[in-house]
C-alpha cells in the first residue's frame, strides 16, 4: 500500500494534466484521475513493466476517458434540445464538437508512439522533455516522433478535405 502512495504522489499530476489535455475540465479530470488510480491499484499486478508507469497510467486513463464519452453520449443522445439556445450557438457548437470529434478520431488512427507523444505534448502540454522521460528515449526523438504525429494528421486532414 505504501508503494501505491508513493506511486500515486509521483504521476498523479500528470495523469491528471493528460486528462485535462482531454477533457477541459478539471471537476471531470479529478474524478477521471481518481478512476485512473483505483483501476491501476485494482490491477497492479498485470503492470509487467515493459512501459513507464507513467504511459501506463495514462493509458488506463484515456481509456477511462474514452469510456465517459461514450457513456455521456448515449446519454445526451436522445436529450430533447433546449428551445433557449439560437440556431447559431447550436451551429457554432455543431461545429465545434464536429471538429474536435474528427481530430481525435484522425489521432486514434495513428499507430504507436504517435498518438501517445501527441497527446502527452498537445493536450497534455508536456515537454519534450518529460515526454522523453517517459519513453525512456532522447529529447529528440520525442521531438521528432511528434513532428511526424502533426505532419501525419495534417495529410490526413488535407485528404480529407478538412483544412
Amino acid at each position: 500500500m505504501k508503494a501505491f502512495d508513493e506511486i500515486y504522489n509521483e504521476y498523479a499530476n500528470v495523469v491528471f494534466k493528460y486528462l485535462m489535455s482531454l477533457t477541459m475540465n478539471p471537476d471531470l479530470s479529478e474524478e477521471l484521475t481518481q478512476e485512473t488510480f483505483f483501476k491501476a491499484f485494482r490491477n497492479i499486478d498485470k503492470f509487467d513493466g515493459k512501459y513507464k508507469m507513467s504511459v501506463w497510467l495514462c493509458q488506463i486513463a484515456k481509456n477511462s476517458y474514452f469510456r465517459y464519452y461514450r457513456k455521456e453520449k448515449r446519454k445526451h443522445e436522445f436529450a430533447p434540445e433546449e428551445q433557449t439556445e439560437s440556431t447559431v450557438e447550436i451551429e457554432d457548437e455543431f461545429m465545434k464538437a464536429h471538429d474536435t470529434i474528427s481530430l481525435h478520431r484522425i489521432i486514434l488512427t495513428l499507430g504507436e508512439p504517435y498518438k501517445e507523444v501527441f497527446y502527452l505534448r498537445f493536450f497534455g502540454e508536456l515537454s519534450y522533455q518529460q515526454i522523453s522521460e517517459i519513453f525512456g528515449k532522447s529529447e529528440s526523438w520525442a521531438r521528432v516522433t511528434f513532428y511526424r504525429a502533426k505532419e501525419k494528421i495534417r495529410t490526413i486532414f488535407n485528404k480529407d478535405g478538412k483544412e
